[in-house]
């Protein structure tokens, strides 16, 4: 595929996954009434559920990174050059943007926001780094041990990972961002971003370390 291609790819994929999990955050935390947990189930299986359609969706074209953590990480094992990564986490910073301003538009909300909900501590930021490893270990390991599963693989984990980490998973740069876009369920206050974004990279870069080592040393034994 040529590299316009993959770019359209990766800003429309990002923007669909944006405007599932803002989109289904405010549905969510309309209809639960106040109550967070079923407002939060709400929000976990459609992220989950569209995560795996469109990593088939566009996993052809562009490999649906749709995260610049993983289009860091494929940079770091060579998959990809330096120069399509930065237009691909160009693409994907815009792109979530535009999901969270298309979320908005879907349920009749102003279009600009700024999050007020903030998500501080250490313990989040943690949270973050655990649920970025996760991630970029299940894509690492299961593409090398069942490339097909890799989809449900990815958006079972997502969905799990909402649930046992403290940040509940945001798990990606760009979407973190994105997030702090959007008064909502989903939003994240500016000021808390800094934060996730940290713990995300560390994340990233915990997993590249070990799951190379790792597959590495079971590949040669």
């Amino acid at each position: 595929m040529t590299l316009p291609r993959r770019i359209g790819a990766e800003f429309v994929g990002t923007a669909m996954l944006l405007a599932i999990v803002v989109g289904s955050g405010i549905m969510g935390e309309r209809l639960a009434d106040g109550n967070d947990a079923i407002a939060l189930l709400g929000n976990t299986i459609a992220t989950g559920a569209g995560l795996i359609v469109l990593i088939w969706m566009f996993g052809p074209v562009s490999g649906a990174h749709f995260n610049p953590a993983v289009t860091l990480a494929r940079l770091w094992r060579r998959e990809t050059d330096a120069t399509a990564a930065a237009a691909y986490i160009g693409a994907q910073l815009a792109g979530a943007i535009v999901g969270v301003w298309i979320a908005h538009m879907m349920f009749a909300e102003p279009i600009l926001q700024i999050a007020a909900k903030a998500r501080d501590g250490m313990a989040q930021g943690f949270a973050e780094c655990v649920a970025t490893f996760g991630l970029i270990g299940t894509i690492f390991a299961v593409e090398r041990h069942r490339p097909d599963a890799t989809p449900i693989a990815v958006g079972l984990y997502i969905v799990a990972a909402y649930w046992f980490t403290a940040s509940t998973s945001f798990a990606n740069p760009a979407v973190t961002i994105a997030r702090s876009l959007s008064d909502s369920f989903a939003g994240i206050a500016p000021h808390s971003v800094p934060m996730f974004v940290a713990g995300q990279i560390s994340g990233t870069i915990a997993a590249i370390l070990f799951f190379a080592w790792l597959l590495r040393e079971e590949a040669a034994a």
